[in-house]
């Protein structure tokens, strides 16, 4: 039982024995900095329950605690406020309790509950992986890795878009302008390789669509007519009827683009458990469409189409089979999320990283399912994050002005390197651990940019703003922590003392930096229900600030006795521990040297 739950218990006990009444739930918050106390019990719901004086109230639940909670040493009130101080051997002996623990703050698994299967990255096969695509993948590898540490099991997942016209257009440009051109003989990465037919696509599309326009067609009559587009509409016919010299190629250039993605995940630092493919998938729902129109959860419209009326549920008709018999999007997501669960039967529940201009398909994706009769339904969860834009203004894939993921990891290494030679702080690296140093600094910097932020919220991201050893940023965190790596080198001391609460008196920054330290258990419970990484990034940085102020007033390796040096050693070994699992749980790395 925590300090919060000890104490919601007690007071619930003094409102029953002082005031004969029945408290359903304590509201606590993190006491003020002006008064005294280390957590505060908010009165005023009380008088629900109880009548009378806010402040009288708060004497006598004070009172009561003091009494008979050895943890509480005083009270103070004011006004509908009871705050509440803690005794010292509180915080000792917890502190006692997790500090051999490299584990302190994660739960153990729970190998009886159900397994959640996190959706994330989910690219097409016509393109290299782009700014907007890094926001998704850790996002979701971090959501993905809070959840595991709340004790859940988790599998984590992608479905690979690598069918329809999109692809076909990258293929059609290769054949017309490609002259056998492979990843080996042009040196590109296979997807920036098919990433470049994709725009030269898109180019010719448009000079075809002036050409007719000068000719005399309509704008919108020459966009359909154009003989580019017609001829990659007749590849995807040819590639959904089998033809094999359509297929073979669609599976050598998918072949370059899966080994250009791999490298770019292995260069952010995010896996995957399983791997779906649209081309696998996109028909498997049709099968639960027949089983729904028998159960009257679809019905069919007289050109053969096949839709869910969602009218009553707030929503409108989606269609889920086109006249024609082939699916749509909605139909491949059912079949996917029900193979899911075939393939992991463990599985309750899926948590889909999809941008939020998606809201509404993944609302009717969730309410189909159910209708279907799946209770796992319930435990569906859209992800939904905004857009990420730069400085220089919006990414248009086609146009070529997408920002590449890896020549963004690239230049925020770059980047991390120009800061940090400017600084100084490099001396005695040779050339290849600076190397390694500015990436790990460039991506701690970016994730953590873009992890802080809650993610429903649409980001600026400016790469040099997020390069900053100052403030809330990743690499300010970093640099603490390098700093606690330092302290320990040369400290000297045995960590595995156990310091008893009668030999210490703690100083004021040592109680706060134990009553942050306290709070990473809750957090990553609170961030894995809450789905948001942001939770995370900003404890690390309170818990930093909080570290930093306790180095400034407090002499760590110069310490009056050696009780006190071997505590506040072991008190910043514990506080690195904390800040590098809170950092693994957002995919980020932390140097031992900086």
């Amino acid at each position: 039982m925590n300090l919060q739950e000890t104490l919601s218990l007690n007071v619930k006990q003094a409102i029953k024995t002082v005031f004969k009444a029945e408290l359903e739930s304590v509201e606590f918050q993190a006491t003020r900095k002006e008064f005294a106390g280390d957590i505060t019990v908010v009165v005023f719901p009380m008088l629900r329950v109880v009548k009378g004086n806010p402040v009288q109230i708060g004497e006598n639940i004070g009172q009561y605690l003091v009494e008979h909670v050895d943890e509480v040493k005083a009270f103070n009130v004011v006004k509908g406020f009871l705050n509440i101080e803690i005794n010292d051997a509180y915080y000792i002996n917890f502190f006692n309790n997790i500090k051999d623990n490299s584990q302190y703050g994660f739960a153990a698994p729970n190998s009886k509950g159900k397994a959640v299967m996190v959706e994330y990255s989910s690219p097409n096969t016509n393109k290299p992986l782009h700014l907007g695509h890094i926001r998704n993948v850790i996002l979701g590898y971090s959501v993905a890795e809070i959840l595991k540490a709340s004790g859940k099991k988790v599998y984590k997942t992608q479905i690979i878009n690598d069918r329809g016209i999109h692809i076909c257009k990258s293929m059609l440009a290769w054949k017309r302008f490609g002259n056998e051109e492979t990843p080996q003989s042009s040196g590109l990465k296979g997807d920036k390789l098919v990433g470049n037919y994709y725009v030269k696509f898109d180019k010719e599309y448009k000079a075809e669509i002036q050409q007719l326009v000068s000719e005399g067609q309509t704008e919108e009559d020459a966009k359909k007519n154009a003989p580019i587009l017609l001829e990659a509409q007749d590849m995807l016919l040819k590639w959904e009827a089998g033809d094999k010299d359509t297929v073979s190629l669609w599976q050598t250039m998918n072949s370059w683009v899966y080994e250009g993605f791999d490298a770019t995940y292995k260069s952010i630092g995010v896996d995957f458990d399983k791997l779906y493919y649209e081309s696998q998938t996109y028909l498997l729902g049709k099968e639960f469409v027949a089983e729904g129109l028998k159960s009257g959860v679809f019905f069919k419209k007289d050109d053969g189409s096949v839709w869910c009326d969602l009218t009553e549920d707030g929503l409108d008709e989606k269609i889920v089979l086109r006249s024609d018999g082939t699916a749509v999007y909605m139909t491949q997501d059912i079949g996917t999320a029900i193979q899911r669960v075939k393939d992991f039967p463990d599985v309750g529940g899926m948590v889909y990283t999809v941008g939020n201009e998606q809201e509404y398909h993944f609302q009717v994706l969730f309410l189909i399912i159910k209708k279907l009769g799946f209770d796992w339904a319930d435990n569906l969860y859209h992800l939904s994050y905004g857009m990420v834009d730069l400085p220089s203004g919006k990414m248009k894939s086609r146009e070529g002005t997408v920002v590449d993921a890896d020549d963004l990891v690239d230049e925020m290494a770059q980047t991390a390197g120009e800061i940090s030679e400017e600084l100084g702080k490099l001396e005695g690296y040779s050339s290849e651990e600076k190397q390694d140093l500015y990436k790990t600094i460039g991506l701690g910097a970016l994730k953590y940019f873009i992890l802080k932020v809650d993610p429903r919220k649409r980001i600026l991201f400016d790469p040099k703003e997020s390069i900053d050893f100052q403030g809330n940023t990743g690499p300010f965190i970093q640099y603490t922590y390098a700093r606690i790596q330092s302290i320990l080198r040369k400290s000297n001391v045995d960590t595995s003392i156990s310091i008893s609460a009668n030999k210490l008196t703690l100083h004021i920054k040592e109680r706060e930096l134990l009553k942050q330290l306290e709070l990473f258990t809750e957090v990553i419970a609170n961030a894995a229900d809450n789905y948001s990484p942001a939770l995370i990034a900003n404890y690390t940085y309170d818990l930093v600030k909080e570290f930093n102020s306790f180095y400034q007033n407090v002499s760590i390796l110069g310490a009056d006795t050696e009780n006190e040096k071997i505590f506040r050693v072991q008190l910043a070994q514990s506080v690195s521990n904390v800040i590098k699992n809170a950092f693994g749980l957002l995919g980020i790395n932390v140097p031992e040297r900086m």
